[in-house]
């Protein structure tokens, strides 16, 4: 089984019209879509994908927020997190995959970014409060895979200092000491240093993650 998760950018209805060109043709069994939005392109791309019979998962978005879409060729079921997490709901969406191993719960997530500005640094801790509440609230023997989050590992380089606040660390670190969840690229490369955005190609920020469960850490498996 394969995921990906890619950053569709709240598309325009045209440029969602070529993303879905690029991502049909994808092999991956799973697509994490974040940082979709209430209007036409992302709408374009659920349906687009729910009349080729896909499953699609797509969080009701409130107008301006953006969110998260799970796109899937193998059956699913809701996984129990979209329905616990309470604040700026849309910003996360589970599926549980019926797997030959049993069930795998995958989870996307879109953290809120913030500023200088106190509101945004409010909603940014307060939504990974609740969403930490949620994932405890909804623990359970099924594996779980979780992505891709916008956050930095403590260690990262370049350090970024003082861009990010103990609140952001301590929830990466929070996946692990408290959820059990393996950051998976970290754990197969423990010393690489690699980027999933930058700013400049000297300015390079590793936000993307997937986080996993000890059965999925010590299987066969391949993150990049």
């Amino acid at each position: 089984m394969s995921l990906i998760t890619v950053n569709v950018g709240a598309p325009s209805l045209e440029r969602a019209q070529r993303q879905l060109c690029w991502l049909a043709e994808r092999t991956e069994d799973v697509l994490v879509l974040t940082e979709t939005k209430a209007t036409a392109g992302s709408q374009f791309l659920a349906e687009a994908f729910s009349a080729a019979g896909y499953a699609v998962t797509f969080p009701d978005h409130a107008p301006g927020e953006l969110g998260v879409m799970i796109v899937s060729k193998l059956a699913s079921t809701p996984d129990p997190l979209g329905a616990t997490l309470d604040y700026l709901p849309a910003r996360a969406a589970g599926i549980v995959l019926d797997t030959a191993d049993g069930p795998l719960r995958v989870i996307g997530a879109y953290v809120p970014s913030h500023d200088a500005t106190a509101a945004k640094t409010e909603r940014k801790k307060t939504w990974i409060q609740h969403f930490s509440r949620a994932l405890e609230a909804t623990a359970s023997k099924a594996p779980l895979l979780l992505g891709d989050l916008n956050v930095l590992e403590p260690a990262h380089q370049p350090p970024h200092r003082g861009q990010f606040a103990p609140v952001e660390y301590d929830f990466y670190t929070g996946l692990t000491e408290q959820h059990g969840l393996a950051d998976l690229y970290r754990h197969l490369h423990p010393d690489s240093v690699a980027h999933s955005w930058a700013r400049r190609a000297d300015l390079g920020y590793r936000y993307d993650h997937a986080h996993g469960s000890p059965t999925i850490r010590d299987s066969p498996c391949g993150c990049r």
